[in-house]
């Protein structure tokens, strides 16, 4: 994740993102660095628009909660449900109990 981070910082302050300026960034901060993993995100983040790519997961961040909103609403529904349903199961055998009490 330091990797990231490091070119997130690197974009922030209009750095060019290289093997280099990520490299430095990850040993000032005290970091044993990997050059594989920097060749890796370096590679990987070659003509990607930060940009864009950032405004595009800050909108799914946003959207994932307000999806999982009414699903979470209908998990709670259900319970309620179990629960009325045992609490009526413990009344009729509590009536039968006293049936034969």
């Amino acid at each position: 994740m330091e990797y990231v981070y490091a070119a997130l910082l690197l974009h922030s302050a209009k750095k060019d993102i290289n093997k280099e300026n990520v490299t430095s960034v990850l040993k000032a901060a005290g970091l044993e660095v990997n050059s594989a993993k920097v060749e890796a995100l370096v590679s990987a983040l070659d003509g990607v628009n930060i940009d864009e790519a950032l405004k595009n997961a800050a909108v799914a961040a946003v959207a994932a909660p307000v999806a999982a909103a009414p699903a979470a609403g209908a998990a709670k529904e259900e319970k309620k449900e179990e629960k009325s349903d045992e609490k009526k199961e413990e009344e009729a055998a509590a009536g039968l109990a006293n049936l034969f009490g």
